[in-house]
C-alpha cells in the first residue's frame, strides 16, 4: 500500500462492534473495515478495537491470547479480559476476547431477540478499549467511537478519565450510521455499567425513562457525525430524528454529515474473482455474460434483451420492502425479471416467498446471506432497487452504480446524495429517483427506468457515468481527517461537563 504521509500524523483508534471482514450485519461493518486502511495510506497511525466473537475465530483461526489479562473496572467490578492481534490491510485489530460475553453463535442476538445483557457486554467493549490502548502505551489523539455499541467511550472519557494524564490530548468522535438503532435499555443497567445517578438526566442518557447509549455518545462527544449530508439533516428533525432531533439540533454546531466511500478494491467488477465473467466500462461484454449466467444460475428464463431488476437487502421495513409488495403485480406485469437476495423480518420473508410463487421464471426470492451470489447478482442485473424509506448512507446503490447496475432510489438520506435523475441533470444523471414514498411513485419512477431501457444509448449513458464515478474512501478519509483534527482542538473543552 502506498503511503502518503500528512503532517502531522494523528494517532487514531476506532471501537466498533463489528467490521468486515470479521464480523458483519450491515453496512457499519464495511465502514470499519475500509476506512482505517484509507486513513493508513494517508500516513496516520490507526488501531481497531473490536469484539473476539465466535464468528471471527471462523474467519482467522485461533489467533495468539495476550500473555497477560488486563483488569478492567465497571460497575464495581473488575472484569479481567484478554485480546487478540489480527490486522486489515496494516492496520492492527485488536479483538476484545471475553468469552462469556462473545463466543456466541450471533452479535447482538438470536431468532430476533436481542441478548439480554447487550447493555453490559457493550459497555465493557467501550471500557476494556480505554485499558487497552493504557496497556499498550498507546495514547490517541481521537478516539473514534461507531454507534451506540462503542457510545459510552465518550462518556467515560469525560465521566470518569478526565482527570487522567494519559488521555489528557485525547478528543473523542461518535459516528451514527444508523439512528434506528439506539442501545435503549432499563434504567438499572446504569449500576452495572457503572454510571451516576446525573447521567439519568434528559440532556445526558435519559430517554423516555430509560437510558440510551447512543444519547450518551452524542451528549458527550466532542464532535458528532453521520454518513451523509442529507441524513445529518434529515435527523435534525422529528420525522427522522426518533427522539433525539432536539439533542442533535443543540449539537449542531459539532454535527457533520460525511458521505461513506466505496473499497474500489473490493469492490470491481474487474478483478471480482465471484463472477463468472469480469468487465469494464471499456469492455461490457463480460457483463452481458454475467446476466446470461445468473439468468441461469437462478433458473430464470434466458432472455438477453429482458431486464433483471434487483435488490440486496435486509428485509425490514426500513428497506421499502411494503412498497414493493403493495406494488408486485403491476411491478411483474412489465416485461422483467426480478431477484431478491436477503434476511430479516420473518413475516416480509413469507410473504415474499409466497408472492414469487406466482412468477415461476419471472421471479426469484433468495431468503439467505450469500456474498458470493450478491456479487453476480450486482454483475448480471440491470436495474438496482432501493426503495428506502429513510437510508444514512446506503452501500448498495454505490456498489450497483460500480457493477453497471442502474440504481432506482427514493430521495432520502445518502440515495438523495449518490443518485441523479437524468431528469434533474442529463449530464451527471446515473440512476432513478422518487420523492413520495407511496407504491404509484415507485411503480411511475420505474416505468420511466424502462423506457430509458429500451433506448440502449442513452442506458449505456447511464451505466457508464455510474462506472466511472470516483466514490472511493480516499475523499471520504481526507474529510475525516480534518474532522479528528477539529476533535483534537475541542478536546480542551472536557470540564465544561463536569
Amino acid at each position: 500500500m502506498k503511503i502518503i504521509m500528512s503532517d502531522p500524523a494523528l494517532k487514531l483508534l476506532m471501537v466498533a462492534s463489528e467490521a468486515a471482514p470479521f464480523a458483519k450485519t450491515g453496512g457499519l461493518a464495511d465502514v470499519v473495515g475500509s476506512l482505517p486502511p484509507a486513513l493508513r495510506a494517508l500516513g496516520h497511525d490507526v488501531r481497531l478495537v473490536m469484539p473476539w466473537y465466535r464468528v471471527v475465530r471462523g474467519i482467522t483461526g485461533s489467533l495468539r491470547l495476550s500473555r497477560r489479562k488486563i483488569p478492567v473496572p465497571m460497575g464495581g467490578r473488575i472484569y479481567l479480559v484478554g485480546y487478540r492481534t489480527g490486522e486489515i490491510q496494516g492496520v492492527p485489530v485488536y479483538f476484545i476476547d471475553v468469552p462469556e460475553f462473545y463466543d456466541r453463535p450471533e452479535l447482538y442476538g438470536e431468532q430476533g431477540q436481542d441478548y439480554p445483557d447487550n447493555a453490559e457486554r457493550f459497555g465493557l467493549l467501550s471500557r476494556a478499549a480505554l485499558e487497552l490502548v493504557r496497556h499498550l502505551e498507546f495514547a490517541p489523539d481521537v478516539i473514534h467511537a461507531h454507534d451506540w455499541q462503542a457510545g459510552l467511550v465518550p462518556v467515560y472519557l469525560h465521566q470518569q478519565l478526565w482527570r487522567d494524564p494519559f488521555f489528557a490530548g485525547t478528543g473523542s468522535l461518535l459516528s451514527i450510521h444508523n439512528l434506528g438503532y439506539q442501545g435503549i435499555f432499563p434504567p438499572e443497567a446504569k449500576r452495572v455499567l457503572g454510571l451516576d445517578d446525573t447521567l439519568l438526566a434528559n440532556d445526558r442518557l435519559e430517554y423516555y425513562g430509560k437510558i440510551s447509549l447512543l444519547k450518551g455518545g452524542i451528549s458527550f462527544a466532542d464532535q458528532v457525525n453521520t454518513v451523509s449530508p442529507t441524513y445529518c439533516r434529515e435527523i435534525q428533525t422529528p420525522e427522522r430524528g426518533m427522539g433525539l432531533d432536539g439533542l442533535l439540533r443543540s449539537r449542531a454546531d459539532r454535527l457533520h454529515g460525511l458521505l461513506n466511500g466505496l473499497d474500489g478494491n473490493l469492490w470491481s467488477p474487474a478483478n471480482d474473482q465471484a463472477l463468472p465473467h469480469t468487465y469494464t466500462a471499456k469492455d461490457l461484454s463480460g457483463k452481458r455474460a454475467c446476466k446470461k449466467a445468473l439468468q441461469q444460475e437462478l433458473g430464470l428464463q434466458l432472455t438477453a434483451n429482458v431486464p433483471i431488476a434487483a435488490m440486496i437487502t435486509r428485509l425490514d421495513s426500513q428497506k421499502g420492502i411494503e412498497l414493493v409488495l403493495e406494488s408486485w403485480d403491476r411491478i411483474l406485469r412489465h416485461n422483467l425479471q426480478l431477484i431478491i437476495l436477503g434476511t430479516g423480518n420473518p413475516e416480509l420473508e413469507r410473504r415474499l416467498a409466497d408472492a414469487a410463487e406466482y412468477y415461476p421464471g419471472q421471479v426469484r426470492v433468495l431468503l439467505r446471506f450469500d456474498d458470493a451470489l450478491s456479487r453476480r447478482i450486482y454483475a448480471g442485473s440491470d436495474l438496482f432497487l432501493m426503495p428506502s424509506r429513510y437510508e444514512p448512507c446506503g452501500l448498495g446503490q454505490l456498489i450497483a452504480l460500480r457493477y453497471g447496475s442502474v440504481p432506482l432510489v427514493h430521495a432520502t438520506g445518502g440515495l438523495a446524495d449518490t443518485i441523479v435523475d437524468p431528469q434533474a441533470s442529463a449530464k451527471r444523471g446515473n440512476g432513478f429517483v422518487f420523492h413520495e414514498y407511496r407504491h404509484s411513485s415507485l411503480l411511475e419512477c420505474l416505468e420511466r427506468a424502462l423506457a430509458t431501457y429500451a433506448k440502449p444509448k442513452d442506458w449505456r449513458k447511464l451505466m457508464l457515468q455510474g462506472m466511472t464515478q470516483n466514490m472511493t474512501w480516499a475523499h471520504a478519509a481526507r474529510q475525516y481527517v480534518d474532522l479528528y483534527r477539529s476533535c483534537v482542538d475541542v478536546g480542551s473543552g472536557i470540564k465544561e461537563f463536569q
